[in-house]
């Protein structure tokens, strides 16, 4: 019965292998737990195309909004652990989803593997021309005397945009009236129409509409100003200092999918971050790539499990709601 049992174990192990050494044979869908136009939507088609290069396969970029990236972070979950289904998701949807959807019937933490984060982004608050706000200090004091009066839109329930503004109301102790859209795109289109007052979300989506004049804007995260928009101050010179979001974005597969296909998709995800194409596109949008020391599949479940924790204070002591 024991020799059974190992040679069954070894069958198991060469099928793995077999698989891996094939795959992929098929087109790899990702599917990107937001409309089209977002951040993760953006970056995320950018790795892809590089990707497909490395895989010398098909990538096809599916995207499955709605419930703050779970609708779509669900269907990965579910889906066969072959590598044929894998996710672009980022910090809302694979850390702060846990807190605020308690009943999902899933948990990032155990119901995916990792295989790396491919962006790190900063955030940008930008304000209707419209809205006759200068500065973040004139935005604070409008939000004081003003509570409740002025309007935040953002891409989403439980959407880093909607996390930003909600985290940037509890730090600044002021109150806003949250304005949902289905993405940021249309989100932007209302700031710059002056439809609402601000809008804080990823430099991937906000940049463009800065270096066009469209908007005004006022406060950006990170320790020192980007290149990318020099006259943007930072939150810590708009005395915001404790404001300092960054959001990842990550690549990752159902739970069991094998291992060798996994190290497959993590060599190429490597690969295609040294791609020029990848770190052009990257650089103009404040991209960045994570250090190699960052790279790969265990470092980014290790990155969930501490933003889980890290989001589940935040939640709880913000009073942050799934809204």
């Amino acid at each position: 019965m024991r020799h059974l049992i190992i040679g069954l174990a070894l069958l198991a192990v060469s099928l793995n292998s077999a698989r891996a050494d094939g795959y992929p044979d098929r087109p790899v869908t990702i599917v990107v737990p937001y409309a089209a136009g977002g951040t993760t939507d953006v970056v995320g088609r950018i790795l892809a195309k590089a990707l497909g290069a490395e895989l010398k396969q098909t990538v096809i970029v599916e995207n499955v909004g709605g419930a703050g990236g779970t609708l779509g972070t669900q269907r990965v979950v579910r889906a066969k652990p072959d590598g044929y289904t894998l996710n672009f998701g980022n910090m809302g949807s694979m850390a702060a989803s846990v807190p605020l959807y308690p009943t999902l019937g899933f948990d990032t933490r155990k119901d995916l593997v990792g295989i790396g984060v491919f962006a790190n982004v900063p955030m940008m608050i930008s304000v209707s021309k419209k809205s006759g706000i200068t500065s973040l200090a004139e935005l604070i004091t409008r939000l004081k005397e003003q509570s409740g009066r002025v309007t935040f839109g953002h891409s989403g329930a439980s959407s880093t945009a909607q996390l930003a503004a909600a985290m940037l109301l509890y730090l600044t102790e002021t109150k806003a009236t949250l304005v949902p859209y289905r993405g940021s795109g249309p989100a932007i289109q209302d700031l710059i129409a002056g439809n609402i007052d601000a809008v804080i979300d990823q430099t991937v989506t906000m940049i463009p509409a800065h270096q066009n004049g469209l908007v005004r804007s006022i406060g950006l995260t990170g320790t020192q100003r980007l290149p990318q928009v020099p006259d943007v101050p930072t939150f810590a010179e708009g005395n915001v200092p404790k404001f300092d979001l960054q959001v990842w974005n990550a690549l990752a597969a159902p739970a069991g999918t094998p291992p060798a296909v996994i190290a497959t998709l993590e060599a190429a995800l490597a690969r295609s971050l040294e791609n020029e194409d990848v770190k052009a596109r990257f650089a103009e949008l404040a991209a960045q790539a994570p250090p190699k020391s960052e790279l790969g599949g265990a470092a980014l479940e290790k990155l969930i499990k501490s933003e889980v924790e890290r989001w589940t204070t935040i939640v709880k002591e913000a009073k942050l709601d799934a809204q």
